[in-house]
């Protein structure tokens, strides 16, 4: 296996359809929409743009597995490797996110004054939108100051089926 290897796979969960991609040092991108496959080749051509997308089930059998269980609530914690593509604020941004605790929610402004940035909201913001795995990184934990459940790049009906899942609604 090469470095240069991008590994995906479509499965539908919850009566989805998600798209899942890993190289050999980890899962790098989750999403779930309609047009699963556009989004990803236009992520590669941005993100990876020397990988080549090879379509393998069995190699992404066991992070399937972990969302898949994530999604029936019998996984709080995922605990497969992953491989994080960004710039270093939307790496710092995501990090924050990876310690959300299940169940828990918080605001954008929280993230903004946990990396210790509070001017930052909007700029944190848009890390959270740029997040490429969706669920391993739990950007459905935050919602707006008010409780509303805003910005979800796969909908808010799937935000609000994950944050019912974690109970944390």
């Amino acid at each position: 296996m090469t470095d240069k290897q991008l590994f995906y796979t479509t499965v539908t969960l919850l009566e989805r359809p998600f798209i899942l991609a890993a190289t050999g040092r980890g899962l790098c991108y989750v999403d779930s929409s309609e047009t699963t496959l556009t989004d990803l080749t236009s992520w590669v051509k941005r993100s990876m743009p020397t990988f080549n997308l090879i379509e393998d089930y069995q190699f992404m059998e066991p992070y399937i597995q972990q969302l898949d269980a994530y999604l029936k609530g019998e996984l709080t914690e995922f605990d497969l490797p992953l491989a994080i593509n960004g710039t270093k604020f939307q790496l710092i941004v995501w990090e924050a996110l990876r310690k959300i605790p299940y169940g828990k929610t918080v605001n954008y402004s929280d993230i903004a004054q946990q990396i210790s940035q509070p001017d930052a909201t909007r700029a944190v913001a848009n890390a959270i939108g740029a997040n490429p795995l969706l669920i391993f990184i739990p950007c459905h934990r935050v919602i707006g100051k008010d409780g509303s459940l805003t910005g979800f790049r796969a909908g808010i009906n799937l935000k609000r089926q994950l944050l019912t899942i974690e109970n944390a609604l």
